[in-house]
């Protein structure tokens, strides 16, 4: 992972944002993640809301729209080809605010190494030099991504629950367009973007919420779930969002960054679709190597009981003692959070695995008694039906049974403690 991380860097002559454990960082200016999305496959050819996506890229610019959560006077953007299936050069890359759809303003080119083009192997992330670029936070930015020749499927987020666009096969560097026009496609997947650092002022820090699709903010519009429900993207309804405004309105200066991905699971992988690589393989990458950040809030484990091949209770919290043991290995902190209730739901509950509850169970009480990790947030109690806890109450739960409904999205957001969150382990 940090050899990646040096390689990377050599490639692009820009700076490793990697923590190192015990770094004082809090009295002075510096870079931190102000967004965030976890690569999670190539190869799945649907958005969550059933959208295509394509499977192939020939000159054509991509133009993704994403949400920093800090304001500053510098950026810095992450691009991945990690599940490339070889290597695509970005022929130039810019970062403008949205103006309306895929049109932009304040268009500003992105450098790698003092250069505009970038050849990335496969398997690669990288970041850019830093940028003058002033931001706001939640003012949507678009980063253009010309792509300058032939590529294979590239490297994605499949549920952004946001809309980006990209133009036709052979259409050519549209990255400093300001017009819309051109842009004739829609996604509710993120392309190789993957990440956006701020310079904040001292004190700043990120928080890290990692998980599944509940941390993803997917929102099902059927008793299974799938397609998203498209009447959710664009409006910020994840439980991180929430949290974010919370933060935002208390004037705690923390920036909460998303590493969810939908279907994603504690102790098995789901390479090469959509689930993405494993907690364990993938904590060091999606949360402890991202700029200024003091600490990560894990909500994952109902996949493990509800997706084949099933855990054991006990291997799902195995995992978490080695996810606590790696935060802290690096100087970051760690909060658990229990699991959603989920027994009447088809997937995950009733078709797929109508033992999960008692595993549920048994997770819950461990996390709740455990003084390992350096805090706990009780989900579960916060979202469960009073008159029957193996499930989600009503108003906050989507037709699946499973995910949360933006209302639920909200109430997650209101069960975090503030405090817990907000002093950086190192100040």
């Amino acid at each position: 992972m940090i050899a990646l991380a040096v390689a990377a860097s050599a490639l692009t002559g820009a700076t490793p944002v990697t923590a190192q454990p015990g770094e004082q960082h809090c009295a002075r200016d510096r870079f931190v993640a102000a967004w965030t999305a976890s690569p999670t496959d190539s190869l799945t050819p649907l958005d969550a809301s059933g959208g295509p996506v394509p499977l192939t890229v020939d000159d054509q610019t991509f133009r993704m729209v994403i949400t920093p959560n800090l304001g500053g006077e510098q950026l810095r953007v992450h691009l991945t080809n990690r599940f490339g299936q070889g290597p695509v050069t970005f022929g130039e890359v810019t970062v403008g605010e949205q103006t309306e759809g895929a049109g932009a303003t304040r268009i500003r080119p992105v450098t790698f190494g003092g250069n505009r083009s970038i050849t990335v192997p496969a398997g690669a992330d990288i970041v850019s030099d830093p940028l003058p670029f002033r931001t706001t936070p939640a003012q949507p930015l678009v980063v253009g991504i010309h792509v300058a020749g032939p590529a294979g499927p590239p490297t994605k987020h499949w549920n952004a629950n946001a809309t980006s666009y990209y133009s036709p096969p052979g259409s050519g560097n549209l990255t400093s367009r300001t017009a819309a026009g051109q842009f004739t496609s829609r996604t509710g997947s993120w392309f190789y973007v993957h990440g956006l650092d701020v310079q904040a002022p001292a004190g700043t820090h990120a928080v890290v919420a990692f998980g599944d699709s509940v941390t993803d903010g997917f929102v099902g519009t059927t008793p299974m779930g799938i397609p998203a429900d498209r009447a959710v993207a664009d409006t910020d309804s994840r439980y991180p969002d929430f949290l974010q405004r919370r933060l935002d309105d208390a004037g705690i200066p923390v920036s909460v960054v998303n590493a969810g991905i939908g279907s994603n699971r504690v102790v098995t992988g789901g390479e090469p679709f959509l689930l993405g690589p494993s907690a364990l393989t993938r904590f060091e990458r999606d949360a402890l190597d991202h700029a200024g950040v003091s600490g990560v809030l894990v909500q994952e484990g109902i996949n493990d009981l509800g997706l084949p091949p099933p855990a054991t209770a006990e291997q799902v919290i195995a995992g978490y003692e080695q996810l606590i043991t790696a935060a802290h290995r690096a100087g970051k902190k760690i909060w658990l959070g229990t699991l959603l209730p989920a027994s009447d739901a088809l997937v995950d509950g009733v078709l797929l695995a109508p033992d999960s509850e008692k595993h549920r169970q048994a997770i819950n009480t461990w996390i709740r008694a455990q003084q390992l990790a350096d805090g706990t947030v009780d989900f579960d109690a916060a979202l469960r039906d009073p008159h029957n806890p193996a499930t989600l109450r009503a108003d906050y739960s989507s037709p699946d049974r499973l995910h949360p409904n933006p209302s639920g999205y909200r109430a997650m957001a209101d069960a975090v403690e503030l405090a817990m969150i907000a002093q950086h382990p190192s100040c």
